[in-house]
C-alpha cells in the first residue's frame, strides 16, 4: 500500500488523498472519525446509519424474495406431485 504524506495547514487541515476517499466511499460534506490507536491517528468514516439501514432493507427484501420463491416451488411440487404421504398438519 503506497504512503500518502500531506503537509498539515495552519489550522490544522489535511486533505485526504483522493485515491483513499474513493476507496473509502469519502465525499466532500462527509464526516470522518479521529481514532488514537498504538500512537497513531486513524482516520475512517463512521458508520452511515442510513448506509447500514439500506443494507437490512435489500436483505429484508432478498429474503422475502427468496419465501416466495420457495413458497412457489413447494406448491409446484404439491400439484405435480401431490400431498407427501402421512403428512399431516
Amino acid at each position: 500500500m503506497p504512503e500518502h504524506k500531506r503537509k498539515v495547514g495552519d489550522r490544522g487541515q489535511v486533505t485526504i488523498p483522493k485515491e483513499l476517499r474513493d476507496r473509502r466511499g469519502i465525499k466532500g460534506g462527509d464526516e470522518v472519525e479521529f481514532v488514537e490507536v498504538n500512537n497513531e491517528i486513524v482516520i475512517k468514516p463512521p458508520t452511515d446509519e442510513e448506509r447500514l439501514a439500506e443494507g437490512y432493507r435489500k436483505r429484508a427484501e432478498r429474503s422475502r424474495e427468496l419465501a416466495e420463491e420457495m413458497e412457489e416451488a413447494s406448491a409446484e411440487a404439491t400439484e405435480h406431485l401431490g400431498d407427501a404421504p402421512g403428512w399431516s398438519e
